[in-house]
């Protein structure tokens, strides 16, 4: 059976895109490499088992309009995904065809028309924290007398001081720990190889220094993973199922303590309840964005759990609106597109 030639362009675009481009180029996130591949290979099954396109019929109608908006169906109701995972799947398959694009003009429309689907519809899931009250009571149950307590009482005092993501703590390294500046510090690298700078309060800087001389001595690699795998030394970092395993352990104890802590305790609710707390202390929601690593202030504004009633203060302490005083503009019509604009009339 004959090849066609478009099919073979279409499968060695697919094959450098999963294996050069989107790992040297395009992302380091083993979660996002492996979004892309999976959604490729669901794409390429429907097309085989559904559609009946062999190796000879694969061409660029396969990737039109039509087709994804039918796989789209297809992964609803015959693989029964939610919303949230067909939107991540059309994601996936849209940074695809705009490469494919992009290496060649011909198929550049797919991507525009790939890009006037709407997303599906999702029920919007509220974000747990936790209480300060349970913060604490997680705090006070390592057993301190032993190492591995130890250990993991540094960890959730760091990862809740610094309210870093799970990922960027467990790939934290000595090198990026500066304890002895005037600012203590850590460097922390975050989504897309962004890099910030995260200042350490007294206690976690205590803990933080305790802790590495014990578990990395008093010359520690610098190379060496500050949290690491017992079963592989300091050149292997610890597991997230691991730090998933510690936590619930500790919130089966705590709960007992205090209620407010989830029997399903995840390492991301430290990072939401310590935003919270930043929140409720008074810090800008600008500062608390950048502290998060949030590109866009919108992500941490949902984030927080911001209402919407919320956000209508604070932009009308902006111009002052929440004054009676002043009267709002379109009650105070001159008839003049500049004044209705607030902008300066240019003359003549």
């Amino acid at each position: 059976m004959k090849i066609g030639n478009e099919a073979l362009v279409i499968a060695r675009h697919i094959s450098d895109f999963l294996n050069t481009y989107a790992p040297s180029q395009k992302t380091a996130s083993v979660h996002t490499l492996k979004s892309y591949r999976t959604s490729l290979a669901l794409y390429i099954s429907f097309l085989e088992s559904i559609k009946g396109i062999t190796q000879r019929s694969l061409n660029r109608e396969c990737f039109e309009r039509s087709f994804i908006e039918e796989w789209l169906g297809w992964l609803a109701t015959i693989r029964g995904c939610s919303p949230e995972t067909c939107n991540n799947r059309l994601a996936s398959l849209r940074v695809f065809l705009k490469y494919l694009g992009s290496r060649d003009i011909q198929f550049m429309y797919l991507f525009n028309d790939a890009c006037a689907l709407n997303r599906r519809k999702c029920q919007k899931k509220k974000v747990e924290g936790l209480s300060r009250d349970a913060v604490k009571a997680l705090m006070d149950c390592p057993n301190t007398k032993t190492a591995s307590g130890r250990r993991d009482l540094t960890f959730m005092v760091l990862v809740y001081s610094t309210a870093a993501r799970l990922d960027e703590m467990l790939s934290l390294k000595a090198r990026q720990l500066h304890l002895d500046q005037a600012k203590p510090n850590a460097t922390i690298t975050g989504k897309g190889n962004k890099v910030r700078t995260l200042y350490l309060l007294p206690k976690a800087v205590a803990h933080l220094r305790k802790y590495m001389k014990e578990f990395h001595g008093t010359d520690p690699n610098p190379e060496s993973y500050v949290f690491y795998s017992r079963n592989t030394g300091s050149t292997g970092k610890l597991t997230q199922p691991a730090i998933s395993k510690m936590l619930r352990k500790y919130a089966l104890i705590a709960h007992e303590i205090c209620s407010d802590v989830p029997l399903t305790l995840h390492a991301h609710q430290f990072r939401h309840a310590k935003a919270s707390h930043w929140l409720e202390d008074g810090m800008n929601i600008v500062q608390i964005s950048f502290l998060l690593g949030h590109e866009q202030l919108q992500t941490t504004m949902v984030y927080l759990d911001i209402t919407t009633v919320l956000e209508a203060k604070a932009l009308a302490t902006l111009e002052s609106e929440n004054d009676k005083k002043i009267q709002p503009k379109w009650k105070n019509l001159t008839g003049r597109l500049t004044d209705f604009c607030s902008t300066k009339p240019i003359k003549k």
